[in-house]
């Protein structure tokens, strides 16, 4: 659907080498990228250098599209793996063509943009964040009032295996950051049931 839209409105095939930088996180996403040939790189750079790889795309194909369509910053950074051509497509020009299509296939089109947007902000959270970090991300999520003063605590529904799975760390991982933060003074309990000492901690810890 959205390469029809592209033939309709024709622009430059632009090449990049290997190795060029192609989007940032964070960057305003103006224009809607089109591979048309070669491999991208996707996940989070570190000082020039695609230090946490999320995946790789080939042509073609589109480029993060759903950070464009929904008219937010881009999620993830992006690098050219081999020589790359590609074509873009302004953002205001892209929602002008899609305001043209049936109502139920662009309401159909913002929902998967907004499911695959939601998906590459948590891989990316897990892997800018160190095991602390997304641990405390992962109970205030959690988090469930427990008397009338508002204090809140966190009900392990699941094995502690299965939340360590959930956070990308290992089960010794796990329990070496129950300890931390029970040491400082930012949770408290044991077994099934975790109280949140101090819920303003967490979310500095976290950084949210």
């Amino acid at each position: 659907m959205l390469n029809r839209v592209l033939a309709l409105t024709p622009s430059p095939v632009e090449e990049f080498p290997s190795g060029t930088i192609l989007l940032r996180r964070g960057q305003a996403a103006t224009k809607a990228l089109h591979i048309l040939s070669g491999r991208v790189a996707f996940g989070v750079i570190e000082q020039g250098v695609m230090a946490h790889q999320l995946g790789e795309i080939e042509g073609p194909f589109w480029l993060e599209a759903a950070s464009t369509l929904l008219g937010l910053p881009h999620a993830v950074d992006a690098m050219a793996e081999s020589s790359v051509k590609l074509q873009s497509m302004p953002w205001g020009q892209l929602k002008s063509h899609l305001k043209n299509l049936p109502e139920l296939a662009h309401t159909l089109m913002l929902d998967l943009a907004k499911a695959q947007r939601q998906q590459i902000e948590v891989a990316v959270s897990r892997l800018a964040k160190d095991a602390d970090a997304r641990f405390a991300e992962w109970l205030l999520r959690h988090a469930e009032p427990i008397d009338a003063q508002g204090r809140l605590a966190v009900i392990l529904r699941d094995r502690k295996r299965l939340i360590a799975a959930q956070l990308g760390i290992a089960p010794e991982t796990f329990s070496r950051v129950l300890k931390h933060l029970r040491d400082r003074k930012l949770i408290s309990g044991g077994g099934r049931v975790l109280n949140l000492l101090d819920p303003s901690g967490l979310q500095s810890l976290a950084g949210i």
